[in-house]
């Protein structure tokens, strides 16, 4: 197997608000192969996710593996509640960029 980014493996990755104090984050794979070799991988934790958002590992929740989905899920502590004054992005919407370029297994 070979190493490529999530963003290469995976169609859709995003973030969202999940109320107005956390903000969720999700991996949807379309190919049940690239989803397995990703989840047995172990490449995403919640200890990475930690680090790459500058967070405490008590702030982030999951991954959670969504297996009839082939979803991946985490969600985290918003900085700010949703709408601050301090807020930057009020729907969540652009919080999944560093999860693109963690690099996951893909089957050849």
């Amino acid at each position: 197997m070979r190493l490529v980014p999530l963003a290469e493996s995976a169609p859709v990755v995003r973030s969202k608000n999940a109320g107005a104090f956390w903000i969720t984050l999700d991996v949807l794979f379309d190919d049940v192969d690239r989803y397995r070799a990703a989840k047995k991988s172990g490449a995403i934790t919640a200890d990475l996710i930690a680090k790459l958002y500058q967070r405490n590992l008590e702030d982030i929740e999951g991954p959670f593996f969504i297996d009839p989905a082939l979803a991946i899920k985490m969600s985290m502590v918003r900085l700010v509640p949703s709408g601050d004054l301090d807020d930057t992005d009020v729907y969540g919407a652009q919080q999944h960029v560093p999860l693109l370029n963690i690099h996951v297994p893909v089957p050849e």
